[in-house]
């Protein structure tokens, strides 16, 4: 392999686009800290399965220490917290003109930034369901938005690159100049999605419940109100607008966005949100606390209360911990803590 696409995870997100794209004749290199997947990726193939596509790619793989060489393109697709400790050890492995795409959830593209340079910094909206069932298996559940553009919204002819590729997995990929407004954007729905783990319903009888519709809309509420703060409108997907949360917009609004939430879930075949299935089945840590964390920190800055946030991070960190169950109990913990 001359310059492989790296794909630094291999799991629900990163796993997908490297069978994609190493379907479509793309050389692509897969890194991953499981050995088990790593194995069957290379040896037996990934099986990319569900109601959008099956099939299964051998793709070449490697364990982050038996990486060597260095590269021009790695696409990033770990889990929030993993994202630091992932570029201390790809790092020593990106050229010095190339680029890490940040193909993950959060913001996660201001630590990148801060460790490896605004310049070798590209940002990535990605929506569509998947979810890792176990080494060399994962499940595409359904399609959905994917965003690419470059931090400090310029278009360069790396960025349309990423994005010809993108467009070979999401046949309506967007390049974009504002891919700040895709991620925070998608930041108040993921706030949602995470609130649904507290209990074990679906992510569309969560929306479906009109005695939890006051979750949602503070949710949505207090991630607008800091985007806003910071210079920044979001923008969202589909029928998912955003600024129906914004300051001084009606109930109806967020409701009726609400309610395309519902029915944009409800034929999904990922009936549960990806934290959910960490605390539920796989028994590990989220990325939750990354992923809001940083959201108070930033409103700190602007005289803005999270409260709603605030709560639903602690509420997260219990089920984490063993000290509350997943339950109608501890969603309840949540409407309380709205004022």
């Amino acid at each position: 392999m001359a310059d492989p696409i790296v794909i630094w995870g291999a799991g629900a997100i990163g796993g997908t686009l490297g069978a994609y794209w190493a379907r479509n004749g793309h050389e692509v290199l897969l890194v991953d800290t499981v050995a088990e997947h790593v194995q069957a990726c290379r040896s037996t193939g990934l099986t990319i399965f569900g109601p959008i596509a099956e099939f299964t790619q051998v793709i070449p793989a490697v364990t982050p220490a038996e990486l060597t060489g260095t590269y021009s393109r790695i696409v990033l697709a770990v889990k929030a917290q993993a994202t630091r400790g992932a570029l201390e050890m790809l790092a020593p492995h990106l050229k010095p003109d190339g680029f890490v795409l940040s193909a993950q959830n959060g913001l996660n593209e201001i630590e990148i930034a801060a460790a490896l340079g605004a310049e070798r910094t590209m940002g990535c909206f990605v929506n569509f369901s998947s979810d890792w069932h176990g080494p060399g298996r994962i499940l595409y559940g359904g399609r959905s938005a994917v965003v690419v553009g470059e931090i400090d919204g310029s278009i360069r002819d790396r960025t349309r690159a990423m994005h010809a590729l993108m467009l070979e997995f999401e046949p309506e990929a967007i390049l974009t100049e504002d891919i700040w407004a895709y991620l925070w954007g998608k930041m108040g729905y993921g706030a949602m999605l995470f609130a649904t783990a507290l209990n074990n319903d679906s992510m569309a009888a969560n929306f479906a419940r009109p005695d939890r519709m006051k979750a949602w809309l503070a949710l949505g509420r207090e991630v607008v109100a800091v985007a806003l703060a910071r210079g920044v409108t979001p923008r969202g997907f589909g029928g998912y607008d955003p600024m129906a949360f914004a300051p001084g917009r009606p109930d109806a609004d967020g409701m009726a966005v609400v309610q395309w939430l519902h029915d944009f879930n409800a034929p999904n075949a990922k009936t549960h949100s990806g934290i959910w299935r960490d605390l539920a089945v796989r028994r590990r840590k989220t990325e939750a606390g990354p992923q809001l964390n940083i959201i108070p920190k930033l409103a700190a800055e602007h005289g803005i209360p999270t409260p709603t946030l605030n709560a639903l991070g602690r509420l997260i960190a219990d089920v984490e911990e063993g000290r509350r169950a997943q339950s109608e109990e501890t969603f309840n913990l949540l409407l309380a803590a709205i004022p």
